[in-house]
């Protein structure tokens, strides 16, 4: 599991190590440890040259105490912001005897020497901010970032400059990375979804502080698999490895139940019970033959799938009453698409909600009173407007996106979110993959939080495995879900 940690906590943690930052030695190490991975990365794509940027504090330091050691293997410049730099980092690549361009910080304009040798650059350290950054870029940051060719491989230290520590604020002005070098702890930018996509790989190197106890924000992996996924015993049958219950489906949206269905199945529910109309329910018999059709007892519900809410016919109506009877019961729900439309509240019993940001947007336009929200403002803050569902509903909130987060109501637990599908998987029935997905691991008695980042891990994960590289079918991400759990529990 990658675990991030809040700024406040990470300071407290670097001030924790005593001796080792007062001397300079954490820094050392983290520029040691910068420059291993920029010199690796510079002989994979045989690089002829390296820019350093630097601006003021630590982050600076490192890249220049980097870029003392680069020089004695490649040609390195270091590109300096204002006069305010690391003094010692400073010495250290003049002693070195590293070229160095200066700017002054508050003009945007470059100089040609400065251009040229961003357009001449393989590789580019951004050193520029650092967690006391403020989100976005200005003067002659600005300009940089903006001047950065598409062609270099761009090295972040700690993280992209311009980007929001906290990873809440969206990008404006920033650096986007290919990889970021992070040192001791991951941060909140480093993997919510506001900042994500400037950051790139993400490597964490160790440089002897110790972990805080609480994350502000986690990440499952692969190897976190085996522990958390239910595995049956010997002495397991059908009933205890877990009944799911799936209302979904209608006469306009019939593969929503098969997908959903499918998806419980081939993930390894010891049952699946079936509500819908006839004809949705001879196809998901004709795609699930040991699915059960009608209603029975059941240990979770799946509800909503392919119900549009907005239809009166007879077969809708008595879907959504079904849906209605669930959520009044004391069983856990995953509550998708249509049945969104019908939580109104708090709900007693273990609740997952699965909306995509048109749908949240949906929810609080009808949850918060005399307020509209809509899809760009959801997309533009995805953590804040989880949290605020989650807190009104008192459930889980599984927010759907090329970064998805799962977000529970106590706002002391730790954010979970997961990037782990390719850009393929934004297809139609992908979430209702999704919700049967994460049914089938609620039922087998995981937590709201572990059902639903697994559930997401694992719907990525099969995405990638059903066709490498290339365009997937719903279906067959469902169909792929077996094969990938197999690798997965095997390591």
């Amino acid at each position: 599991m990658i675990r991030a940690f809040s700024i406040p906590a990470v300071r407290a943690a670097e001030e924790a190590t005593g001796d080792a930052l007062t001397s300079g030695d954490l820094m050392r190490r983290a520029a040691d440890a910068l420059a291993a991975v920029v010199l690796a990365r510079a002989r994979e794509r045989r690089a002829g040259s390296v820019v350093v940027l630097v601006g003021p504090g630590d982050n600076g330091g490192d890249a220049l105490y980097a870029a003392a050691h680069l020089c004695e293997h490649l040609p390195v410049v270091v590109v300096q912001v204002g006069d305010a730099v690391h003094p010692d980092g400073l010495a250290a690549a003049v002693e070195a005897g590293v070229p160095r361009l200066r700017v002054a910080r508050t003009r945007r304009a470059l100089t040609q020497p400065v251009r040229q040798a961003l357009s001449e650059a393989d590789v580019i350290v951004d050193g520029l901010l650092g967690i006391g950054g403020r989100p976005g870029l200005s003067g002659a940051m600005a300009g940089l970032a903006e001047a950065i060719p598409e062609a270099a491989f761009v090295i972040a230290v700690d993280l992209p400059s311009g980007a929001d520590p906290e990873g809440v604020e969206a990008l404006a002005v920033a650096v986007h990375a290919d990889e970021t070098v992070t040192f001791g702890l991951a941060k909140p930018v480093h993997l919510l979804p506001a900042t994500r996509q400037a950051v790139g790989r993400l490597t964490v190197v160790d440089i002897g502080i110790d972990q805080p106890e609480s994350a502000a924000v986690e990440q499952l992996t692969g190897a976190d698999v085996p522990a958390l996924w239910p595995v049956p015993g010997p002495s397991d049958d059908k009933y205890s490895r877990g009944v799911l219950g799936v209302v979904a489906g209608s006469a306009r949206y019939p593969g929503a139940a098969v997908l959903s269905v499918s998806a419980a199945a081939e993930a390894g529910a010891g049952m699946v019970r079936y509500v819908g109309p006839d004809a949705a329910a001879q196809q998901v018999l004709h795609a699930v033959p040991e699915a059960v059709p009608g209603p029975g007892r059941v240990q979770t519900w799946v509800l909503g799938p392919g119900i549009p809410t907005d239809e009166t016919t007879s077969d809708v109506r008595r879907q959504v009453e079904a849906c209605r009877s669930a959520l009044a019961s004391d069983v856990p729900c995953v509550v998708d698409a249509g049945a969104l439309d019908l939580i109104e509240g708090p709900r007693e019993a273990p609740t997952l909600l699965t909306p995509h940001a048109g749908e949240l947007a949906r929810m609080l336009s009808r949850l918060e009173e005399g307020r509209v929200f809509h899809r760009n403002q959801i997309s533009a803050a995805p953590l804040d407007h989880a949290r605020r569902v989650a807190e009104l509903t008192g459930a889980t909130v599984l927010l759907k996106g090329a970064t998805t987060l799962v977000v529970g109501p106590d706002t002391g637990e730790a954010v979970r979110c997961q990037t782990d599908a390719p850009p393929w998987l934004a297809t139609a029935g992908a979430g209702d993959v999704l919700a049967g997905l994460a049914g089938m691991l609620l039922a087998a008695g995981l937590d709201l939080l572990d059902a639903g980042s697994l559930a997401a891990l694992v719907h990525g994960r099969a995405a990638h495995h059903a066709n490498p590289g290339g365009p997937v079918r719903a279906l067959a991400v469902a169909r792929a879900i077996p094969g990938t759990v197999a690798d997965l529990l095997r390591g």
